[in-house]
């Protein structure tokens, strides 16, 4: 598979930037913390930003966009630093943010009142990654929630139970690689859903929840900074790996291989560390990676004429399309770490970056492509 990646290594096509989308900074709010997640808070116009402060305690802040500005709501202090975050778990009408904290702790909090509904010692120590699924109406099935740890354990709980409903561990004995990044996806109906989970060995791998296996993994070489399925909701299509090294692959999950897995290409972007990339929530071919020199990058994906093709003894194999670069552009110092579209208002997006900024952007003409 490593032979057959390497042919599609290339350098995206990029657009004549006179038509291509515009990324436009909006707002920009320095702050008094390292951010290390933001996520807009669903049916609204606020946000929530999660980090640390330089004494090693967590955040949570919201704010709101109010004419022109971001306007502070509200704000807790945590006792340990807070590293992700997600509503992927909640219900429209509670909005309860799911987070992980450098402790090892998951924690449901309830952002009206700051009071905490559900909070439960999830891994021995920091929570790297976190994703909900089956909430906000997106994705069949009971609401779950996925966590990956240092301690190398990919975690599925249950919001209503303390214990985890499933628990992916290092095998005994065996150094633990350092879990970096998780995504839920394949959620199309009440039984099925698939996890992925990233490590910085370079090992990517997919766990199916209904059949409780493995249904593929493979090493992309590089540290895996995150992972993203195009939609959780619909049969797998497309997953994205970001990783170190600047690179990034997107595999096309349609069509599995019995000797070369999944098809892909490999794009280098960002000459740094590729830290995640977000789907357009509204156009699942259009992305945003986000680099380690500050800049971000806007990609669509363009399907080959033809998704497989029937290999010498009659198997079907995937086949890559390509990407193309429509705009980037420098707008931090330090690495972007954080990317959040907004789920109802087409290119308005929240980031948040290790210079210690937040900012609103919009990404225009996203509607032609």
């Amino acid at each position: 598979n490593a032979e057959y990646m390497g042919d599609q290594n290339g350098t995206a096509a990029e657009m004549d930037t006179t038509v291509a989308p515009q990324l436009i900074e909006h707002l920009n709010k320095s702050l008094t913390f390292t951010p290390f997640d933001t996520k807009w808070i669903p049916n609204s116009a606020r946000f929530v930003l999660m980090g640390q402060h330089p004494r090693a305690t967590g955040t949570i802040q919201v704010y709101e966009l109010a004419s022109g500005e971001l306007k502070l709501l509200q704000e807790w202090e945590k006792p340990h630093g807070i590293k992700c975050g997600t509503f992927g778990a909640t219900s429209i009408a509670q909005r309860q943010l799911a987070y992980g904290d450098y402790n090892g702790n998951l924690v449901i909090s309830d952002l009206e009142h700051g009071q905490v509904a559900f909070s439960v010692q999830g891994h021995e120590s920091i929570i790297n990654a976190i994703d909900g699924c089956g909430g906000l109406n997106i994705g069949g099935g009971a609401p779950e929630l996925v966590t990956g740890g240092r301690d190398g354990c990919v975690r599925v709980w249950d919001p209503r139970q303390k214990e985890a409903v499933v628990s992916l561990e290092p095998a005994e004995g065996e150094t633990p690689a350092d879990c970096w990044t998780v995504a839920f996806g394949n959620s199309f109906n009440d039984e099925d859903r698939c996890i992925c989970a990233g490590y910085d060995n370079g090992d990517v791998k997919l766990f199916d929840l209904r059949t409780m296996t493995l249904r593929w993994d493979t090493n992309v070489k590089n540290g895996v900074c995150g992972v993203e399925f195009d939609r959780k909701d619909i049969q797998m299509n497309k997953l994205l790996v970001a990783t170190l090294e600047s690179k990034f692959s997107i595999y096309d999950l349609r069509t599995f291989h019995p000797e070369e897995g999944y098809a892909g290409l490999t794009e280098k972007a960002h000459n740094s560390t590729v830290w995640l990339g977000r789907h357009l929530p509204q156009n699942r071919d259009v992305f945003m990676t986000c680099g380690g020199n500050g800049a971000l990058n806007l990609y669509k994906y363009s399907y080959p004429s033809q998704r497989s093709v029937k290999d010498a003894d009659g198997i079907a194999r995937g086949v890559p399309g390509t990407v193309e670069l429509l705009n980037q552009r420098e707008v931090a110092t330090q690495p972007i770490v954080s990317f959040d579209w907004h789920p109802d208002r087409l290119g308005l997006a929240v980031m948040a970056a290790l210079d210690q900024t937040c900012r609103v952007f919009i990404v225009t003409k996203l509607n032609t492509l």
